[in-house]
């Protein structure tokens, strides 16, 4: 049984549709790609098919405005931003799907592609935003209220044509986010928004977002940049190493991956993607290059790393590469281009045209759809499906989804 109830959110009217189903618990998604940015739940107990038209929808909340961003489940709450009205804002909804608060940030980026752009980041009790004019921002949680902002042109930062999209990644008692230009990346005291430390310059900011790598002792910082990637010290912001690939390429948008020593970074427009093995050599880590492919042409969708292999938006369909080899298993149009997670041994990938959805078994043999449906929105959705506690969200257009997964529900 379900109901529709219309609320008031902000300048807004939201449309919830619920279910009389219990709401998720479990498992959290803090932030861009999970707990660990690698695009992987470690929610167990899930489906293994699904209905014809899908599994049961717990709600649909709409009125979020225009927006790419991703969902956010953690701190007992669903965070997301949208752009309504030319502002940009900072939401959040309880695990109901009703409205509990709504930021207005700052005026938002408006192009040929209209929409929010970063994924909030949850630590804490504190919500922390890139915006995509290149403000970041910590948020209390429970109210919206203001800690603290910092401007990423403060370090020699600008815009991207496209608008910053990263997601701050936060870590210890680091906010770290890349203004690019004159200091790549920057370290923010979390709690105070004070400077803990700047890098050296390597190139502009573009599309991806960073992640932490701990290898023989060492924690890192990693991202991709117009310039190509780079890692820091984790501690200091001291340069580690650096590649060039995919230096000067249109937009560089997907997040690197890490996994059993190898770091994986693929792009769109024809890049294709490369794949470096770590290493150490008199005290210094290294990072060498173990191979290349044109097998893995990442436009926004990303990828994951299971059991040693690379699943992930290859331009309009979905490959699977060996991890140390780059040796393609299998390739397959499933849903079309879009983005990925990953959930108690299955892949779910999420179209960016048409709101297709389908989901099938990571495994290297080959990809086979076990179930599919589609939601309703428009334009191109480039957000990122999402699982926690037993719950399936997708963003799309100006509405998040809540689909019920768990076999105990």
């Amino acid at each position: 049984m379900t109901r529709s109830v219309f609320l008031k959110f902000g300048c807004s009217i939201i449309a919830l549709t619920l279910s009389t189903a219990g709401a998720g618990a479990g498992t959290e998604w803090p932030g861009w790609r999970g707990a660990n940015r690698d695009g992987k739940s470690d929610d167990t107990g899930l489906l293994k098919s699904w209905p014809t038209n899908g599994p049961a929808l717990a709600w649909k909340a709409t009125g979020l405005g225009q927006g790419f961003s991703s969902a956010t489940v953690a701190g007992g709450a669903i965070f997301t931003s949208g752009i309504k009205g030319g502002h940009l804002y900072l939401i959040a909804l309880g695990m109901d799907g009703a409205p509990k608060w709504s930021k207005d940030v700052e005026p938002g980026f408006v192009d040929d592609r209209p929409g929010s752009r970063s994924t909030p980041t949850y630590d804490n009790g504190s919500v922390y935003l890139e915006t995509d004019l290149g403000k970041v921002g910590c948020y209390d949680a429970a109210t919206g209220a203001e800690k603290w902002t910092r401007q990423l042109s403060e370090f020699g930062g600008k815009t991207p044509p496209w608008g910053f999209s990263e997601s701050v990644l936060v870590t210890g008692d680091l906010a770290i986010a890349t203004p690019g230009g004159t200091n790549c990346l920057v370290a923010f005291n979390r709690k105070t928004g004070a400077t803990v430390w700047a890098s050296e310059p390597f190139g502009d900011a573009h599309y991806s977002s960073p992640i932490l790598v701990q290898f023989e002792g060492v924690a890192m910082i990693i991202n991709g940049t117009h310039a190509g990637l780079i890692a820091v010290d984790a501690k200091t912001g001291k340069k580690l190493w650096t590649n060039a690939f995919s230096a000067g390429n249109t937009a560089n948008c997907p997040t690197p991956a890490y996994s059993d020593g190898y770091v994986f970074w693929a792009n769109g427009y024809g890049k294709g993607g490369i794949c470096l093995k770590l290493g150490v050599q008199d005290g210094k880590v290294t990072a060498t290059e173990a191979w290349r492919t044109g097998d893995m042409v990442c436009h926004h969708g990303g990828y994951i790393i299971q059991d040693g292999y690379i699943y992930g938006n290859n331009g309009g369909g979905w490959a699977c590469l060996d991890l140390k080899s780059g040796q393609k298993k299998w390739q397959e149009q499933a849903v079309g281009k879009g983005s990925i997670c990953y959930a108690d041994g299955m892949l779910y990938l999420f179209s960016e045209n048409g709101g297709h959805v389908g989901f099938g078994a990571a495994v290297p043999t080959g990809f086979k759809l076990a179930g599919d449906f589609t939601v309703q929105g428009k334009g191109s959705s480039w957000a990122h499906p999402v699982i926690a506690g037993g719950r399936l969200y997708l963003r799309y257009d100006d509405s998040l989804y809540a689909y019920e997964l768990s076999t105990t529900q």
